[in-house]
């Protein structure tokens, strides 16, 4: 006799990924963070980046002396020559003629600029030796494309105080800046005569321009945050070693007037029949003239730090490739394109969180170290310093995921880290070091991975200034923004190429 039972169709129940089951992405995490963190070697490499960003650093910054002479037979200075600082808190240059007398309260000042003429600065300890010769006067022009005459209201006389001022410009028309970062354009051809005017009026100073001292056109209001008693009178300023001579002449009023016998002694001022000559150098203008030091040079290691992260990454991956543990991990898990993801989490994040601490460690310590040696370090808010810090990290956290990405789809540890290097750091090398020229490195630093560094840059370009904007001196052509999301774009085409060709190849 035989007896019978229905039985139902066994079943296999799979844990949710909330539950953190074994199907679940985070379990997944899991177990990639456990692979990175029991191999002794890839830990030791970590820590041996973050070591390296913060050692190269600091012996810049101990290493990193500045001495100066204040002039012929005196004795060297440990230290820096004073720089000012502007009202924003950026470096400044502001050294130029002014030929200014007292203005309490609500006032105007107007002149006529006759002539604007430019010429090489004389040598010697007595400065300029008067205006430059006949045959380098350009009464069109100036030597320099952004010599200055006209009129400014000034909060005083000290370096870097707040001011105002209307102008006329070598090539660049009639220009309203204050505060050495503000400008207002206005005409962009200068007619000789040209008339310029100052009006203050409570805390607002207003710029015009007229042709014939009659007809005024507004160029600006602005704030400058000028006391209630201020200088105000004639300037002139021109950069790069060149003097400029404006002459200057009726209907220039302000408080008392113009008293020719108040304003003697001053250098570079003579006045004849009310008509003042004013010959002067220097400039009023921001100040990134390369006499102090850009704070994310100290983080010039970060190089060896990504690379280190880099190669890390890539043996992430292909060391299952090599050891034929890869087939073991997709069949644990055989959606493919979750343990790509996975991985590129758990590397991306260990490298974004050495970097991290790295550039916080490396920057305040090297910034220290390069002031107690006279080092004059351009100034940076608490915001460009945190951009500074987090995007460091960032661009080694997106290196090692291309870095992983392109282990992949090579599948050989030699080529994905010689691939990485030639398209990360290689274009920023060739670019930096002046060994292309201009052109060629910015294109490297628009199109490679590379542009991701300009969210390092805390120099600032400034478009009223003739500088040169160059990757060498730590201009790059794209905002940090911009730069880093180059580098974000070879990253999602990476892993994009990675996980189809994950998909399609037999292991």
């Amino acid at each position: 006799m035989t007896t019978s039972s229905p039985l139902s169709a066994p079943t296999v129940e799979r844990p949710d990924a909330a539950t953190g089951g074994r199907d679940g992405f985070g379990q997944l995490l899991h177990a990639e963070w456990t692979k990175f963190r029991t191999v002794r070697g890839w830990v030791v490499g970590m820590v041996l980046a973050a070591l390296i960003m913060v050692l190269l650093g600091v012996l810049l910054g101990a290493a990193s002396r500045s001495s100066y002479s204040a002039g012929p037979g005196t004795e060297e200075i440990i230290g820096h020559p004073y720089v000012p600082i502007g009202p924003g808190g950026e470096a400044v240059t502001d050294n130029f003629q002014f030929v200014h007398q007292q203005l309490p309260g609500d006032g105007s000042i107007t002149a006529r600029v006759a002539a604007l003429n430019g010429g090489r600065l004389a040598s010697g300890p007595d400065g300029p030796a008067g205006p430059p010769p006949v045959d380098e006067q350009r009464p069109t022009g100036s030597a320099t494309a952004w010599s200055k005459a006209g009129l400014i209201m000034k909060s005083g006389t000290a370096q870097g105080s707040a001011y105002v001022a209307i102008m006329v410009t070598g090539d660049h028309g009639v220009r309203m800046q204050d505060n050495f970062t503000g400008d207002i354009a206005g005409p962009a051809d200068v007619e000789y005569p040209q008339w310029l005017r100052l009006t203050r009026n409570g805390s607002t100073v207003t710029g015009s321009v007229s042709i014939n001292g009659t007809e005024w056109r507004t160029i600006g209001v602005v704030d400058p945050g000028l006391p209630a008693e201020i200088l105000a009178g004639m300037f002139v300023a021109a950069p790069f070693d060149q003097t400029i001579t404006q002459q200057l002449g009726g209907g220039g009023t302000v408080g008392e007037g113009l008293d020719g016998a108040r304003l003697a002694g001053i250098v570079g001022f003579d006045e004849v029949a009310g008509t003042f000559t004013v010959t002067g150098a220097g400039d009023i203008a921001p100040g990134n003239d390369g006499s102090g030091t850009p704070i994310e040079r100290v983080l010039f290691g970060g190089f060896a730090a990504l690379t280190i992260a880099a190669v890390l990454a890539v043996l992430f991956i292909t060391t299952e490739y090599r050891r034929g543990l890869i087939r073991t991990t997709f069949t644990a898990n055989p959606r493919r394109g979750r343990v790509l993801a996975a991985k590129a989490i758990v590397i991306g994040g260990i490298a974004f969180v050495t970097g991290l601490l790295a550039a916080a460690i490396t920057i305040p310590v090297s910034e220290g170290l390069l002031v107690a040696n006279g080092n004059f370090v351009y100034p940076i808010s608490v915001f460009t310093e945190l951009r500074l810090i987090v995007g460091t990290a960032l661009v080694m956290s997106l290196s090692a995921v291309l870095a992983l990405a392109i282990g992949t789809i090579l599948r050989r540890s030699a080529m994905a880290v010689a691939t990485v290097v030639v398209l990360v750091v290689l274009p920023y090398i060739l670019a930096t070091a002046a060994v292309l020229p201009a052109g060629p490195s910015e294109w490297l630093l628009r199109v490679t991975p590379a542009a991701a560094f300009a969210i390092q840059q805390t120099l600032i370009a400034y478009p009223q200034v003739d500088g040169a904007y160059l990757p060498a001196f730590g201009f790059y052509p794209l905002g940090p923004l911009p730069g880093l999301l180059v580098l974000c774009t070879y990253v999602a085409l990476a892993l994009g190429l990675a996980w189809w060709l994950l998909r399609r190849r037999d292991l």
